[in-house]
């Protein structure tokens, strides 16, 4: 078993240092939520894109923040949809990222690895479909988004 993490960079709205994304995804998988197996591609797109994707797969109109495809065998869940694996792929919107950062008052690097933490929650079986899950997500989500700027140098996956 081992942890793979690959990050292509397709956008051209900011300059990313994906080896430290990289670092910050496998501290995730590895440290936060001790995951033994995982093969997870992350693919940081523009606003063009992210509507393309968004419209043919998921039929929504219009750009998004994060858009996550799970690839992991059935039935590799136990009944509570909980798994010590992921297996999937994480598409990043970082022309939505600044927006939001600007909203938030947050940087638009803390929003990435947000929307990092977030798809990968959603490979290990989180929903935010329906309000009560979506806020127990969003308090992990929360969580973890602490954990990793305490121990990681988030604002440095922006290249200068």
């Amino acid at each position: 078993m081992a942890i793979v993490v690959t990050i292509q960079n397709r956008q051209r709205t900011r300059r990313v240092n994906v080896p430290l994304l990289r670092r910050i995804t496998r501290s995730l998988l590895i440290e936060e939520l001790a995951l033994a197996d995982a093969e997870l591609g992350i693919n940081l797109v523009g606003d063009l894109e992210m509507t393309r994707i968004n419209e043919d797969f998921l039929e929504h109109k219009g750009s998004t923040d994060v858009i996550t495809f799970d690839y992991a065998e059935p039935g590799t869940r136990n009944s509570k949809r909980v798994t010590l694996s992921v297996h999937g792929e994480i598409f990043v919107c970082v022309d939505e990222a600044i927006r939001q950062a600007k909203r938030f008052k947050t940087s638009w690097q803390s929003e990435v690895v947000r929307y990092v933490v977030h798809g990968v929650l959603h490979l290990l079986g989180h929903d935010d479909k329906r309000a009560a899950p979506r806020m127990k997500m969003k308090r992990e989500e929360n969580r973890l988004v602490n954990r990793l700027a305490d121990d990681c140098p988030i604002e440095k996956v922006a290249l200068r």
